[in-house]
């Protein structure tokens, strides 16, 4: 089955094609954080998304080449470090550092390449992409001494959105780097230093000054992946103004068509809200990580709903996921047992879940439906097992396929979930208790492992201890 997505710009499934004529190489393009804060959940929403579809397509044995930007200069950042009375590096340094201790711990895997906007090279790639620009009468300066897109000249913008700019209110020209849909006007490409600017200004053929948002995107991407690249994803709030002003500015420098599939993943509710600090469901990973939710957990529920449906973040999720997690850890670590001493591995038809696994992502990503092939599998694998109609050499089989699925899923224990020796040593009292049917003791000790912060399950193959 071919790989199929669905394309924001034409609203159509369509099969994926990669530019590479080899057919091995994908350049994907990722909108990174602005680092004027801690980045929060509905972002990670998107970073997984774009995991997910980076992993998937490497299972799928395609070579991945993936840029996310880093915007550290434009309006919220230089707010921020005049804010803080600090330099506007050392300012986004420290939510830098942050994001890379978050991509670690949801388990996202790094893009090829972390460009900052702030870099001179870039700095450089955009002035020149603007002065081509202007040279060609796409854009012009103004009274103000920015620069700005002539919208006119680019016939097609607003087909990524589907706007009618023939329907929305004409705003003469934007300063600001994001503005609402009905905005729509001439976009700044170089802003003309002001005092509200303080330290932050590059010198330029038009004056000081310092890049719009939108530029910064056009000159990283096209620098790092070519004049035309495979796939470009983000947020649906991104598509505008952001990604329109992308493709006007990049294919108006090279003359080629800018992107081949986009793709977008919708909007992130906290407990059926939007999130937002004034209703107080605002949280950044680093507030769950404290309230004692694990990085898996959360890689979890955000990875949990196909990316282009609307997910409802709640606590309740996070509870139904260390559940679920749960049931995954146990059913591996009795595939281990179970396969131990197997010189090899069957045939039996329960190790297909990984091509079914990895058909269900075929089809635009279905999380869902790849997740109901996992648990499909969990079920049958303990339903068989308690029959006794299962070898180690099948455990083996289905331990190879659960492998093959992780390496997409990331959903093995985090070593740090290992049971503490004082712990196990009254999971270990709590066993011989109930060898000897001292069921008193064993209720006791199970009490303490409790207060201690673990879950004991029984079974026929034992105690199985879990981080409550």
């Amino acid at each position: 089955m071919a790989i199929r997505f669905l394309n924001t710009y034409t609203r159509a499934l369509e099969e994926f094609q990669p530019l590479d004529a080899a057919g091995k190489q994908v350049k994907i393009y990722t909108c990174g954080p602005t680092v004027y804060n801690y980045a929060h959940i509905g972002n990670f929403r998107a970073y997984l998304f774009e995991d997910l579809l980076q992993r998937h397509l490497e299972a799928r044995g395609y070579e991945v080449n993936r840029v996310m930007n880093l915007t550290d200069v434009d309006d919220k950042t230089i707010r921020g470090c005049r804010a803080a009375g600090i330099p506007l590096t050392q300012f986004t340094q420290k939510f830098k550092d942050a994001f890379f201790e978050d991509l670690k711990a949801l388990r996202i895997k790094p893009a090829t390449t972390y460009p900052s906007a702030t870099d001179p090279v870039y700095i450089a790639r955009m002035i020149a992409m603007i002065t081509q620009l202007i040279d060609n009468g796409y854009a012009y300066q103004a009274e103000d001494k920015s620069i700005y897109f002539r919208l006119n000249k680019f016939a097609d913008y607003g087909k990524l959105a589907h706007l009618n700019l023939e329907e929305l209110r004409p705003t003469g020209r934007i300063a600001n780097d994001e503005y609402e849909k009905e905005s729509v006007g001439d976009f700044a490409l170089w802003k003309a230093w002001d005092e509200a600017d303080g330290d932050v200004k590059w010198p330029s053929p038009w004056g000081q000054g310092r890049p719009g948002w939108h530029i910064e995107c056009s000159a990283m991407s096209t620098a790092l992946l070519g004049d035309e690249i495979d796939i470009h994803c983000g947020g649906v709030d991104n598509i505008f103004p952001h990604h329109e002003a992308e493709i006007a500015q990049a294919e108006c420098c090279t003359g080629h068509k800018f992107v081949r599939t986009w793709l977008h993943c919708a909007h992130l509710m906290v407990e059926g809200q939007k999130m937002s600090k004034s209703a107080g469901n605002f949280f950044t990973l680093r507030d769950l990580l404290d309230k004692g939710w694990t990085g898996r957990e959360i890689r979890y529920v955000l990875f949990s709903v196909n990316y282009r449906l609307p997910l409802n973040f709640t606590f309740e999720s996070l509870a139904a996921a260390r559940s679920a997690l749960g049931r995954i850890d146990a059913w591996v670590e009795r595939l281990a047992k179970e396969s131990a001493g197997a010189p090899q591995a069957s045939a039996h038809p329960l190790g297909e879940a990984a091509s079914r696994f990895a058909e269900a992502l075929d089809d635009d990503l279905n999380i869902s439906g790849a997740l109901g092939v996992l648990f499909e599998t969990i079920r049958e694998t303990n339903r068989t097992f308690d029959k006794g109609e299962l070898t180690p050499a099948d455990a083996k089989a289905i331990l190879a396929a659960w492998e093959k699925i992780n390496t997409v899923l990331q959903f093995q224990k985090d070593e740090a979930a290992a049971v503490p020796q004082d712990v196990q040593a009254l999971v270990d009292a709590r066993a011989a208790a109930r060898a000897a049917k001292n069921w008193a003791l064993s209720d006791e000790l199970r009490a303490k492992i409790d207060a201690a912060g673990w879950f004991v399950k029984d079974s026929k193959d034992g105690q199985t201890v879990t981080r409550k």
